[in-house]
């Protein structure tokens, strides 16, 4: 009888191994699995307060992964240092450990507090180390009521979970390895949309913000099409960069790219220089002349100001963005001509159309893929961006050793409003550059326009207090730039308290991680 009752056992034994191996093998969330397995531990065995502890690599500490019964204001107190308590003594040894009776062992933590008042109870705890090979990874651990004392089937349940132990390192190393292989596929991902993001800039033009992502991602759609693409935006933003890059960065890269400022001529030389003219056309034209059309054949014509064209050139402009083909001045034959069109214009074309002043079927034509330029101030993130980029260029130009540029000129930058947007930062960079003659661009170097707005936003530019003031803050943002964001090197950099610089940062509203590496 006694033998069938121990084959009994040890069946249910085995029935709850296969029943928690099958929970662990057929999970991919840690957690998850670990907290199945412990609930089985509890019903099959009455292995009470089943707890999974993990050797964080990060703090070195162990930290509960799961426990059995345990809420989440137990988990986050049960955290040990290696070789503090019973658990962390089981890591740091790699031996399992029985406790007959927890309420009579010192080392005994009750960190969790799950059990209550462990003096009042005559409570066993099991606690076997996780390996992987020969390294401890983590701990095990139940509690047991024996009524007739530990006995042989102590050891027994202590080699039970010691086998179990084997199987959950084996699970938490292959977790632990998909979600490694998770990560790094998503940082590699992460690492090439950045890099796909590079690709998708456009050289020449500078400016990583949300507007010029936008313009960039509509260049990068349209840039292999045929469509004529209308660019539109302030003057100054950057629309003869954009033909370019449609025209450089597509399939006619190879062949020409001819632009016509059209508000630059008149309307008899413009509809000369467009479509060309034959000998004896008109008074003065002693040769044939080939036209921007028939010169950018095969390749891109970029017409800037547009809206400046008047009534007869629109005619005449329709029908070649109708039928790609036109006459010469003088002539009756019809030309073919391949090529990609680029409009641009700083003009309201809707309301021009409104009064009559631009053809609304040209209007159309040309309107088939808008691409709007946003202007400088609604792009303020890129203003340093550009500035350092045209640093950097008029600095080689000039033979000069300028590197950078002081947080009061970029700040000055920042708060102007950049009437002429981006070839107005160019102008004022280029002035600075000449100006300088230390290794840094300040705010007297910038044009009088800029240290204008700059005061106008104050009471009273000229009082001690607002001079001390910015530059206490220019000193000890230049510092934080010095020692990566650290206040105390900051501090000890300008020979100053913790103390006052940290009182200095809040009352200026600095954020030291802005100037971290």
């Amino acid at each position: 009888m006694a033998v069938d009752i121990d084959i009994t056992k040890q069946l249910e034994d085995l029935s709850a191994l296969y029943e928690i191996t099958r929970k662990l093998a057929s999970s991919q969330d840690l957690s998850d699995c670990l907290e199945q397995a412990m609930k089985l531990l509890a019903e099959m065995k009455e292995m009470e307060n089943g707890t999974v502890t993990i050797v964080n690599p990060l703090t070195g500490k162990l930290e509960i992964e799961v426990a059995h019964g345990l809420t989440a204001e137990g988990r986050k107190r049960g955290k040990y240092k290696i070789g503090e308590g019973i658990t962390g003594r089981v890591v740091s040894t790699g031996e399992p450990i029985i406790v007959p009776h927890i309420a009579e062992e010192p080392l005994f933590l009750n960190r969790t507090r799950a059990r209550g008042n462990i003096s009042e109870q005559k409570r066993s705890f099991l606690c076997v180390p996780i390996k992987d090979g020969r390294n401890v990874i983590g701990a095990l651990s139940i509690d047991r009521i024996y009524e007739d004392g530990l006995g042989e089937q102590a050891h027994v349940d202590l080699q039970y979970l010691t086998v179990l132990s084997s199987i959950i390192a084996q699970t938490v190393v292959r977790i632990q390895k998909v979600n490694k292989e998770t990560q790094e596929l998503y940082t590699e991902n992460q690492k090439l949309k950045r890099e796909l993001s590079e690709k998708n800039k456009i050289n020449d033009i500078v400016g990583n913000s949300s507007r010029m992502q936008d313009v960039y991602e509509m260049i990068h759609r349209v840039v292999d099409s045929s469509a004529t693409v209308l660019l539109r935006g302030e003057s100054g933003t950057g629309k003869t960069l954009v033909a370019k890059a449609l025209h450089y960065n597509g399939k006619r890269k190879d062949k020409p790219f001819i632009v016509v400022n059209c508000s630059a001529l008149p309307e008899t030389l413009l509809e000369s220089e467009l479509f060309g003219h034959e000998k004896g056309a008109f008074t003065g034209a002693s040769d044939r002349k080939i036209g921007r059309f028939e010169q950018a054949q095969g390749g891109t014509l970029f017409l800037d100001e547009i809206g400046d064209i008047s009534n007869s050139v629109q005619v005449k402009l329709l029908n070649v963005v109708q039928e790609r083909t036109f006459q010469r001045l003088g002539s009756t034959e019809q030309i073919s001509c391949d090529v990609r069109l680029v409009a641009a214009t700083n003009r309201d074309l809707e309301a021009a159309v409104a009064e009559k002043n631009f053809r609304e079927d040209l209007y159309y034509r040309l309107n088939v893929f808008p691409v709007y330029m946003p202007p400088l101030r609604e792009r303020r993130t890129d203003i340093l961006l550009i500035a350092e980029f045209f640093l950097e260029k008029y600095a080689r130009e000039n033979n000069k050793k300028i590197v950078r540029i002081s947080t009061s000129a970029i700040d000055m930058m920042v708060q102007y409003h950049w009437p002429g947007n981006v070839r107005e930062l160019q102008n004022c960079i280029e002035r600075a550059v000449l100006i300088c003659d230390g290794d840094t661009i300040k705010g007297i170097h910038l044009p009088p326009s800029l240290q204008i707005s700059e005061s106008s936003k104050k009471d009273n530019p000229y009082s001690l207090s607002v001079a001390v003031e910015n530059f206490e803050k220019e000193l000890i943002i230049e510092g934080l730039k010095r020692n990566n964001g650290n206040q105390t090197r900051t501090a000890k950099d300008l020979d100053t308290s913790l103390r006052i610089i940290n009182y200095k940062i809040h009352q200026y509203n600095i954020d030291p991680k802005n100037y971290k590496l």
